[in-house]
């Protein structure tokens, strides 16, 4: 088989391959595995049970149930879920936004593909653009997703060492100089996958650069502001006609209805339907069929703020405690949990590579993700890219400490080796 440019390119051996290849074996071919790799969210009884009731009624309404699975919705997605979803924004942050500045995508993923390639890679006049990370290191599944070349940046950041074996990367703003080949600023909030905040004033700050170089900030709010608020911290959700807003129904309970949600400016949200169309044709039904009602009634409040944000934020304290005791006097350090489903750790000296480290953690069972795959952008040689693992602490608590045992045991081994 002959491939194009573009197939070489995309049926390769990458980052988010790897981790999607073993997120499917763990969760449906090897049960037993454990998993604390990708970011399936937790399982939640109660959030599942609102999306329960929500679908019963759907199908006991003929109405309901044929615009479910009979009738194309448009490019941009339901008009009654993109009119709640921009009247509850509306209400609730006072952004004057309408359905025209909300587009639906099927999933993120998808979402971000169309973005990315919309605004960087080669432009009409022969030149090149890119889209730059101000804080690397930066969600995986940017990482490929650039259908040309050199088509990220990235920052490195400064690391602010904490108390009790944390620490916390902040934007480098001292070297954060986008020059006229770049497209956007793109940041995920909270990071993915760190579980860093952006502070309220570094994304004015972010937003301030971006402004006076007339190009977009991207803000990845799949884990964060306004919902699902997988926040540990104070932080005000930020929007306006420069933002480009990406949320996500995923980490709500909903990953397998992918559906990605884009609040921009109208002439953005144009553009990005337009080539959806070419891309999917049509947006999935679901994700809006069962989240349009959450939104009219407000009580995405309530689900986000009262059942799952407290969940993660117990769940992440638990899983630094087991850490600790497990890691004993190692020298390692745990980027401060601020947010998101994962955990950071950052082996100093390290005498393996974190992807030497997954490969012996995948052979007795438990799934992590190196590390060196997040630096998307950074072309500079770092042994700290090397050095750190994101793990996930969303599955059942007594999996996760097994996990952490092998971690531990692995990770002794390796430093006992030398």
């Amino acid at each position: 088989m002959k491939l194009s440019v573009f197939g070489e390119k995309f049926t390769g051996e990458s980052g988010i391959v790897e981790l999607m290849d073993d997120l499917g074996s763990a969760l449906n071919e090897n049960p037993e595995m454990i998993f604390m790799g990708g970011g399936n969210p937790g399982r939640l009884q109660s959030v599942e049970a609102v999306f329960q009731q929500r679908l019963e009624d759907i199908m006991a309404d003929p109405a309901q149930r044929h615009s479910l699975f009979g009738i194309y919705q448009s490019p941009q997605g339901d008009r009654e879920f993109r009119q709640q979803m921009a009247a509850y924004l509306h209400k609730q942050f006072g952004w004057p936004v309408r359905e025209e500045n909300i587009a639906v995508s099927n999933g993120s993923q998808a979402a971000f593909f169309v973005l990315f390639n919309m605004l960087a890679g080669k432009m009409p006049d022969g030149s090149q653009r890119a889209i730059h990370l101000p804080l690397a290191p930066e969600y995986i599944g940017y990482a490929d997703a650039g259908l040309s070349d050199n088509f990220f940046t990235a920052t490195r950041p400064n690391i602010d060492l904490l108390d009790n074996r944390q620490f916390k990367y902040r934007v480098d703003f001292s070297h954060l100089n986008p020059g006229p080949d770049t497209a956007a600023l793109c940041v995920s909030r909270p990071t993915n996958p760190t579980g860093n905040v952006l502070t309220d004033e570094e994304i004015a700050h972010l937003d301030e650069i971006a402004s006076e170089r007339d190009i977009p900030l991207i803000i990845d709010g799949a884990y964060g502001l306004p919902f699902p608020n997988i926040l540990f911290e104070d932080a005000r959700p930020h929007w306006n006609d420069n933002t480009i807003l990406a949320l996500s129904l995923s980490k709500l309970g909903l990953p397998g209805v992918r559906t990605g949600i884009i609040v921009a400016r109208e002439d953005i949200v144009q553009a990005y339907t337009n080539a959806n169309t070419i891309v999917s044709l049509a947006c999935g039904n679901l994700g809006p069929a069962l989240a349009k009602q959450l939104f009219a009634s407000g009580e995405i409040e309530s689900i986000s703020n009262q059942l799952v944000r407290p969940f993660y934020k117990e769940r992440a304290s638990a899983t630094v405690g087991w850490f600790r005791k497990a890691l004993g006097d190692l020298p390692y350090h745990i980027h401060k949990p601020e947010g998101a489903i994962f955990l950071w750790l950052w082996f100093e000296g390290l005498p393996i590579t974190s992807q030497a480290l997954y490969q012996r953690l995948k052979r007795r069972g438990v799934l992590i993700v190196p590390g060196n795959n997040f630096f998307v952008g950074m072309d500079e040689y770092w042994p700290h890219q090397h050095e750190c693992i994101r793990v996930s602490y969303a599955q059942d608590a007594e999996v996760i400490q097994r996990g952490i045992e092998i971690i531990a045991e692995e990770v002794h081994q390796a430093y006992s080796a030398g």
